[in-house]
């Protein structure tokens, strides 16, 4: 698995769901119980912020800056270009922890892609995360989800038959239904 890669589509589909954003009032309910859109959209531009200082700097602060005047785009566009210029260490700390930024990137690209389906919901303009990708991220999901996150970070695993499509299977591994109603 290529980190940059998965990062990369998984921005490219989270950016196509943000381009909804527009159409529909912002206090509008999301799959994420506990937030609105702008609620999720501050958590999405959060992540994309510690993505960038873990690129840039090779540390990511426990509290994000709460800028958000650059935008999603522009941050997306920001993480690729510093994943494409190559990061600044190979290791980020994170808090006091020290992680592999490839990991920190395949972590990254199931937030983005995940929450970008969670917008596309709350837009009411559902969007399938795309198979193979799906497929990739919930490789990743599965190691670094751990029953202790389920009910804080998460919500409980939804069960779905074994043989549904990737994408099904990852909305579901991290509590979330394949589709959300209006």
């Amino acid at each position: 698995m290529n980190s940059g890669e998965l990062l990369e589509r998984s921005l490219a589909y989270a950016l196509g769901s943000v381009a909804e954003v527009r159409t529909v009032s912002l206090g509008r309910g999301t799959p994420c119980a506990e937030w609105d859109l702008e609620e999720l959209l501050a958590h999405l531009d959060d992540s994309l912020d510690a993505l960038y200082e873990g690129l840039t700097g090779g540390r990511i602060g426990l509290f994000p800056r709460a800028d958000r005047a650059c935008g999603f785009r522009t941050r997306a566009c920001a993480v690729l270009g510093a994943w494409a210029t190559g990061p600044a260490e190979e290791r980020v700390l994170v808090g006091e922890r020290s992680l592999d930024v490839r990991v920190m990137g395949a972590v990254g690209a199931v937030e983005i892609a995940v929450h970008g389906w969670d917008v596309a919901q709350a837009c009411g303009r559902p969007r399938s995360i795309p198979v193979p990708l799906a497929a990739e991220l919930l490789n990743v999901a599965r190691c670094v989800v751990a029953q202790e996150d389920r009910g804080v970070r998460f919500g409980a695993q939804v069960l779905v038959p074994p043989r549904a499509r990737a994408d099904v299977r990852l909305l579901a591994f991290l509590g979330r239904r394949d589709s959300f109603p209006e």
